[in-house]
């Protein structure tokens, strides 16, 4: 399901080239997480009238009015100017954001107007791309590769750090990407490893004195400078490309090869959202910790919930984190029989296949969904003191041949948090915003748009009931819930790990 498909060209006013479409449609995806972030953050509502057509007005810091149409991807943004409304494009929204930002924060930032314009270009390059590949036939790989709206509530979304278009297309998940990787000798006396990475050596053969590491291409690309050194006295070599071809995920830098069976994820020195997406050094020394409590804690829970385990890394000493590769659990020795998992950010996003569309009845479908992905989570903080970072692109969710969740398999240790190593009420608001806030509220509302008149908040409401939780059952009386702040904190540049919150209405108080 297409939240901006192409322009209907019978009720054009003249005609229109490709060229027009893509600019309106990239327009359109990148102004809908922009204004998300927009109106959660820092706009004050006036007028929210009930039926899902009209269109909602917000008043600004500095006093301008703006509306929108649409709640949950907002549209055709105007401004109140000289007693009429008038329509504002996404260069003028941009602009417009900032000067808003400066006047709420007193602080300027003239790098965030340029990722997001840079992220509005990316979504003009993946939608050409698109429209010239077939996606892939796998389902699960489709869903992966379906997110070209990507976080829904983050200012440039789909930046790639600003390089030329020709640089980053060939490894984009959201173009349909697939590339074999590159592979490596590294000398042995300088490799670190630890865990089980016995899946590295039997992707290729090494000679004597070396110890094979595949990378990735663009990030071998990005960190030539600085391995060029160890190339040219000999601990580095290169061996060739893999055999086979892998397919990039939602994650970019996270690869699946499925004759394999194997999942790879790479660091990448590119801004992807909020962070420069490297292995970093201090997050792969604590993996065996966090890994290890997230697979007990997910091996205890009653039910069919699994762990894909980060079984170990690799890398070389000389350059531990430009070079580090770590090896994740596949999927088949965790789905039930006969399931197939789905990427739940793909199914807020909507793909050619996703069983949202066709559920012949919502309402049972969200049970089944909610009975599957809500238990494990709150088992895993309540008994084992295990935060998971459940949002949509840390959950797969596996359906049967009817299309009706059976599983729900979580990933990615580096997210996980531990307590006490954070305190009891953190983990809890972090565990309710990437569930609740992040998660479960993308979901219901696209199912909402394909079911009109559906309340899908009272099976939440009854599912969090069964867990003799105190933070569930306080959850379900609080009048707000956390909206991580994903603007504010770009614009003021905070740590990407230093969520802050706004408080926002809670629809599980009634």
């Amino acid at each position: 399901m297409d939240p901006f498909p192409p322009p209907d060209a019978d009720a054009a006013a003249a005609p229109r080239d490709d060229v027009d479409e893509v600019t309106d449609r990239a327009d359109a995806y990148a102004a809908a997480p922009l204004l998300n972030c927009l109106l959660r953050e820092v706009a004050e509502p006036v007028e929210q009238p009930a039926a899902p057509s009209a269109r909602r007005v917000y008043r600004l810091p500095g006093g301008r009015l703006l509306r929108v149409y649409g709640q949950r991807r907002p549209a055709e943004p105007e401004v109140h100017a000289e007693g009429g409304w008038r329509r504002v494009g996404h260069p003028e929204l941009v602009k417009l954001v900032a000067e808003e930002l400066v006047r709420h924060t007193g602080l300027s930032n003239p790098d965030l107007p340029t990722e997001m314009i840079d992220s509005r270009d990316a979504v003009a390059a993946l939608l050409t791309a698109r429209a010239r590949v077939a996606p892939p036939h796998d389902p699960y790989l489709r869903s992966e590769q379906s997110l070209i709206t990507g976080h829904p509530h983050h200012p440039a979304p789909k930046a790639r750090g600003g390089g030329p278009v020709a640089d980053w297309l060939p490894y984009a998940p959201e173009a349909h990407a697939r590339f074999p990787l590159i592979l490596l000798g590294v000398r042995s006396d300088t490799v670190v490893e630890d865990g089980d990475t016995s899946a590295l050596d039997a992707l290729g053969a090494a000679p004597p004195g070396y110890r094979l590491l595949p990378a990735h291409p663009w990030q071998l690309d990005l960190a030539a400078p600085a391995l060029a050194p160890a190339f040219a006295d000999g601990r580095l070599i290169r061996l060739g490309e893999t055999p086979f071809e892998t397919w990039p995920t939602a994650a970019i830098r996270t690869v699946y090869a499925p004759d394999r069976d194997l999942f790879l994820k790479f660091s990448l020195d590119v801004r992807i959202t909020n962070d420069i997406r490297r292995l970093w050094r201090h997050d792969l020394l604590k993996l065996r910790r966090t890994d290890t409590a997230a697979r007990e804690a997910l091996a205890a829970v009653d039910g069919p919930a699994a762990w894909l385990s980060d079984t170990g890394y690799r890398t070389a000493a000389f350059a531990f984190e430009e070079l580090a590769v770590l090896v994740r659990d596949g999927l088949r020795g965790h789905l039930l029989p006969g399931a197939t998992p789905l990427l739940a950010a793909g199914l807020a996003e909507g793909f050619e296949g996703s069983p949202l569309d066709g559920a012949p009845d919502p309402a049972a479908w969200w049970e089944a969904y909610l009975a599957q992905v809500v238990p494990p989570a709150l088992a895993a903080f309540g008994d084992h003191g295990v935060v998971l970072e459940a949002h949509l692109q840390n959950t797969l969710v596996a359906v049967d041949a009817d299309g009706t969740p059976v599983q729900a398999l979580f990933r990615d240790a580096e997210g996980v948090k531990l307590l006490p190593e954070v305190s009891r009420a953190a983990g809890w608001e972090r565990l309710v915003y990437c569930l609740v806030v992040n998660h479960l509220a993308e979901i219901a509302a696209a199912l909402a748009e394909r079911t009109p008149g559906l309340d899908l908040w009272p099976a939440v409401r009854r599912e969090l009931s069964r867990h003799d939780l105190p933070e569930a059952a306080a959850l379900l009386t609080s009048p707000t819930l956390p909206g991580k702040t994903n603007l504010l904190l770009r614009w003021t540049g905070a740590d990407g790990a230093d969520a802050r919150y706004r408080p926002l209405p809670n629809p599980l108080a009634g």
